[in-house]
């Protein structure tokens, strides 16, 4: 029943990583679900309250948690944590414990103090989630591709999500200014990329990770070509413009 409360949080939280994870087989299942779910916990933890010492009590709950998984504590029931400890290794935990940690800039207002600092953040966020399960999936997996791939996910997620973070007072991009915006959009594009061509050098059991990065190419491609698009009217997709795309890669075999 864990499991299926994981499912049914990554379905109502996450629904773009859902859509893609009920196409993987039932033992990525059992790794993807735990992970997309403990980082929907994770991720909404700052955003749940205005008062900052709370946010971070909820953080350091899931960095006392991950340290219990590490030392093979007994866990106390928890309807993500349990699954998430029958397969998350301590190798893992202390990937994941990073993760936390980062999150913590998205409690205050300070801005990012320069673009080695935002790429930090991306990498430790998108790039140890993605990366702590493809190793969990596939082993043999290249960690350099993997953080690459998250790291054009990343960006376009902070992009996507400018217009809302500056209306709450934050500053996502190291600058921010248009020529800021574009030459982050082209950094993430270039390393989606790279990649994504060499995507057939993985193992086929991580098509349903790399299939998360359906929307990510389009989001970076309208950046770097039409920055002011982020101040002025947004980048977001319509939905009908989203579900035509993933159709499309659907259809025409993302491993192909």
């Amino acid at each position: 029943m864990s499991l299926e409360a994981c499912r049914a949080l990554v379905e109502t939280a996450d629904p773009d990583r859902f859509v893609v994870s009920v196409s993987a087989t039932e033992a990525a299942q059992r790794i993807l679900w735990p992970f997309y779910a403990f980082n929907v916990e994770v991720t909404r933890a700052p955003w749940v309250t205005q008062e900052p010492m709370i946010a971070e009590i909820r953080l350091q709950w899931w960095r006392d948690a991950l340290a219990e998984i590490r030392e093979g504590q007994q866990v106390r029931s928890h309807a993500v944590k349990v699954p998430l400890a029958q397969v998350l290794d301590a190798e893992g935990s202390m990937v994941l414990d990073k993760l936390v940690e980062a999150r913590a800039w998205d409690i205050y207002d300070d801005p990012f103090p320069d673009r080695a600092s935002f790429d930090a953040y991306i990498d430790a966020t998108y790039g140890n989630l993605l990366w702590s399960a493809a190793r969990l999936i596939a082993p043999e997996a290249d960690q350099t591709l993997i953080r690459h791939f998250a790291y054009g996910c990343g960006v376009a997620a902070m992009l996507r999500a400018t217009a809302r973070l500056r209306s709450l007072g934050k500053q996502p991009v190291p600058g921010g200014t248009v020529e800021a915006f574009s030459s982050l959009a082209e950094a993430g594009l270039q390393r989606f990329q790279s990649a994504t061509r060499a995507r057939h050098s993985l193992p086929k059991s991580l098509e349903a990770i790399l299939m998360t990065g359906w929307q990510v190419k389009p989001t970076l491609q309208a950046v770097a070509s039409q920055p002011r698009r982020v101040f002025e009217q947004g980048i977001a997709q319509s939905e009908f413009a989203r579900r035509a795309r993933l159709l499309k890669l659907s259809f025409a075999g993302w491993w192909r």
